[in-house]
């Protein structure tokens, strides 16, 4: 790991192996540590690139409000200060997926193929809207144990609740250890991010859209609708996993992120 100037602030970032370039984009409120298990099986054959974003992690920042695009223009000057200049995989998963959106619309020259997990295409409505920033304001003021709380539950499918408790852990120790200003300045972006469900036709990247059989947060009937609407994607479902299908079954995750990019 390694802090990587961007301008006023400096992202840290994991980079290991060679080959093709695969951009991994964590979740809210998480880190790169998500993607332990990509990172170490897919390392060995591209080359991985697991930042912490802006005010996540070790990535520090004091911003009241980031949009996904300002995420995504984030990771387009990523690439720059890591000299990558071939058009890369990117991968993000839930908020990670929002931003993945937006560096489509906003970078599509930096991008050769595009991997959603566990994600929506979809805005917030306004109960939800109003959701967020209302979490916002109580988590600068009480800290982010109750919306830890209400998270936990939704991330992981039931049975792996219980079957894999590290992991279960360690995800709730990330989201404990996350500044409440970062997590406050996510939920105000993402409240705010637009709808892109009619561009999805537009977008003739090669796709993989993957998610967790038992997503109750981004179930899979929505994914399949978004990867039917895309002219070049193809949908996977990780059967038994929840809302956090790379972390809580990596093995078939990466059997299908390794199979797209050997097609495509």
């Amino acid at each position: 790991m390694s802090l990587v100037s961007i301008g006023e602030i400096s992202l840290n970032t994991f980079d290991q192996g060679s080959g093709a370039p695969l951009l991994l984009v964590h979740g809210f409120p998480l880190d790169h540590s998500m993607w332990r298990g990509q990172i170490n099986d897919l390392s060995s054959r591209y080359r991985v690139i697991a930042p912490d974003l802006r005010g996540f992690g070790k990535s520090a920042s004091q911003d009241d409000k980031v949009t996904m695009a300002q995420f995504a223009d984030d990771l387009a000057a990523l690439l720059d200060a890591l000299d990558v200049g071939e058009p890369v995989t990117y991968c993000g998963l839930s908020m990670g997926g929002y931003i993945g959106w937006q560096f489509v619309q906003r970078h599509r020259d930096r991008l050769a193929r595009l991997i959603q997990c566990d994600t929506k295409s979809k805005p917030d409505d306004d109960e939800a809207q109003a959701t967020r920033m209302k979490a916002a304001d109580h988590v600068l003021k009480h800290g982010p144990e109750t919306l830890v709380a209400t998270m936990m539950p939704k991330l992981f499918a039931e049975a792996n609740r219980s079957s894999q408790p590290d992991a279960v852990e360690a995800t709730r120790e990330v989201m404990m250890n996350t500044a409440p200003s970062a997590i406050a300045a996510a939920l105000r972006g993402m409240a705010e991010r637009p709808d892109v469900t009619n561009e999805l036709s537009q977008i003739d990247l090669p796709a993989l859209i993957l998610c967790g059989e038992h997503d109750a947060i981004s179930p899979p009937d929505e994914m399949r609708k978004i990867a039917a609407a895309m002219p070049q994607a193809r949908f996977v479902q990780i059967d038994g996993a929840g809302h956090m299908a790379p972390l809580e079954d990596p093995q078939a995750v990466n059997a299908a992120i390794i199979e797209f990019l050997s097609d495509t």
